[in-house]
């Protein structure tokens, strides 16, 4: 897949080793011989390039960040600054506050100078040090805006809408004649970004719902036919509830988008439920948000400031009717529901995301600094990659009810009731 450069690059970098432009990554590592055979997706492998399109001396360069928040978001921008700084001497960076809203100079505040020194301890912390918000932005005032700023680099940390949105502003400063280098990192704890084998902030929030885990598994067994409900985030995708699963194998049932489960009858969920406390006296359940949607049926579609529909709430749904099923069962039992979706997400980098986070952000700048534009910062099979935005939105990624991820689960849980094919 062709990365679209801004044009010819003219001045030497100040690295000393470099990735050919030519180098291709297989989308797919596995090969079958008995399949039939498919044009794979070639992939432009990231790196610095032997040759900038900007100067960096008299390069501007903004970051913004857009969405919910995410471990890791701190730890992108300290490493988007200091390679900028040290690695390509580039000293004008603009942060621009509260996501695309403030790339609107009549609604957001006036951007952040962004030094080594403001940057210096804010991947201590979580959240994002430049704020974020949902929603789009008027993108023909917002690249006006950008070309007031005289910005030539725009890095746009956020999730496939935000990135979408990042494309827009490229074709916009385009037909402006502008030279404006747009450069996804892609963020979302859900890990359900296609061509990226792990999204930052994944597995420091699979982390922390271990923890709630531990502490739900604990309040189960401490009273007659415990049972404790968790709810965690993942609208299309189950990954963080598979991974949690896994890590703590304390679960007892898990539940997903991708199976849709039955909740009545002999074989549906309840029965499953009433079957496991009879026997063992105690159930965790770990339900991600965006699973038993087929089971709420009526009432207003409602979406969020960025468009997307939202989740009706399983996690209280669940919990109402294990609740009047177990009454109408005469079975004692003692229920407690826990929601711990913000609390994931808000918490600093673990070790293994901050890494990621930094490997993330340096492709990021090697990739604008050679000019390239519309594109986002993929992974496959360990080696980072150039993206195209428009083949990151004509995919969707979700759990293979295949893979080991998902056999993993089924094996920690021993569940057993009846789903609709996914």
């Amino acid at each position: 897949m062709n990365i679209t450069v801004l044009g010819e690059a003219r001045y030497p970098s100040p690295l000393s080793h470099f990735v050919n432009d030519k180098i291709r990554v297989l989308l797919n590592a596995v090969i079958d011989p008995d399949a039939p055979p498919s044009d794979d997706l070639l992939l432009e492998v990231a790196g610095p390039r032997e040759m900038l399109y900007f100067d960096p001396k008299k390069t501007r360069a903004g970051i913004v960040t857009c969405g919910g928040l995410c471990p890791g978001l701190n730890n992108v921008i300290r490493s988007l600054v200091l390679q900028l700084h040290h690695v390509y001497g580039v000293r004008e960076i603009l942060g621009f506050v509260n996501g695309y809203q403030g790339l609107d100079p009549w609604r957001g505040a006036e951007p952040i100078p962004l030094t080594p020194e403001f940057v210096e301890d804010i991947h201590k912390g979580g959240g994002s040090a430049l704020n974020t918000s949902r929603g789009p932005v008027d993108v023909s005032v917002a690249v006006d805006n950008l070309i007031r700023r005289k910005i030539d680099i725009l890095f746009v940390v956020g999730g496939d809408g935000t990135q979408r949105g990042g494309a827009a502003l490229y074709h916009e400063a385009k037909l402006r004649g502008h030279a404006l280098a747009v450069v996804g990192i892609p963020k979302t704890i859900d890990n359900d970004v296609p061509f990226v084998s792990r999204t930052f902030g994944y597995l420091t929030a699979v982390e922390e719902a271990t923890r709630v885990l531990t502490c739900a598994h604990t309040e189960a067994h401490s009273v007659e036919n415990g049972i404790v409900v968790v709810k965690i985030m993942g609208r299309h995708a189950g990954f963080i509830a598979a991974g949690a699963t896994v890590a703590s194998q304390d679960v007892n049932f898990t539940l997903v988008p991708e199976v849709p489960f039955v909740l009545d009858g002999d074989d549906g969920f309840l029965a499953a439920l009433k079957r496991r406390i009879t026997k063992r006296g105690h159930a965790v359940i770990l339900v991600a948000e965006g699973a038993g949607q087929h089971l709420m049926t009526g009432g207003e579609k409602q979406y969020d400031a960025s468009g997307n529909l939202k989740s009706k709430d399983i996690g209280v749904f669940l919990r109402d009717r294990i609740d009047a099923y177990l009454k109408e069962q005469d079975i004692p039992f003692t229920l407690r529901y826990i929601d711990p979706s913000y609390l994931v997400r808000s918490v600093p980098a673990g070790a293994e995301d901050a890494i990621l986070c930094d490997f993330f952000a340096r492709n990021a700048v090697h990739a604008a600094m050679a000019g390239k534009t519309g594109l986002v910062i993929g992974q496959q099979h360990d080696i980072f990659t150039h993206v195209p935005i428009e083949l990151l939105a004509s995919r969707k990624k979700q759990l293979d009810l295949n893979s080991p991820e998902w056999q993993g689960v089924l094996s920690a849980t021993g569940q057993e009731f009846a789903h609709f094919p996914a």
